[in-house]
């Protein structure tokens, strides 16, 4: 179903996310294809492992030492954008740790910030607290947090998301 795109607007978005299981990404598409945004992977330099319990090991090492992992995602100008969706799953209460490099590594004076997470049972968990403290200057809507076993059916949430926030009409 294609909807009134922000286009229309004169809003021009980003749609950045970090998807490890691929769930993330899926939305980020489903946002994409909605709203006709510009999509941009969040990559680390060294990529996460695939296997369940040494990725959730390494993302509570990661968390509880305030590591960033460095990105190897192409460089964007985010100055081009009025808005960024944010994308990312939930991984012990918040982003990945890559989200938190990401976000430092660019100026969001007057962006609208929209977050949404996966997860499996944990929702937004504190990420959007440490979004608003990570990006004082930005504007924080309310995010949106799509449960990973549902992804794949979540459009009409998507959509209602999109819409409250004045994304399409």
């Amino acid at each position: 179903m294609k909807v009134d795109a922000m286009q229309s607007l004169n809003k021009k978005i980003l749609i950045a996310y970090f998807s490890h299981s691929g769930n993330t990404r899926l939305v980020a598409e489903k946002i994409q294809e909605l709203t006709e945004g510009t999509l941009y992977e969040i990559k680390t330099e060294k990529p996460y492992p695939q296997e369940y319990n040494t990725v959730v090991d390494l993302a509570r090492t990661e968390r509880s030492s305030n590591y960033r992992p460095k990105l190897s995602s192409a460089e964007i100008d985010l100055s081009q954008f009025d808005v960024v969706i944010l994308g990312y799953p939930n991984w012990w209460s918040t982003m990945p740790m890559v989200n938190f490099t990401f976000l430092e590594s660019h100026n969001f004076t007057g962006t609208t910030i929209l977050p949404y997470c996966t997860h499996e049972g944990s929702g937004m968990g504190i990420s959007e607290r440490d979004i608003a403290k990570t990006c004082p200057t930005a504007t924080l809507l309310p995010g949106l947090e799509i449960r990973g076993s549902r992804v794949r059916t979540a459009d009409n949430e998507i959509t209602n998301w999109l819409r409250k926030n004045q994304i399409i009409a």
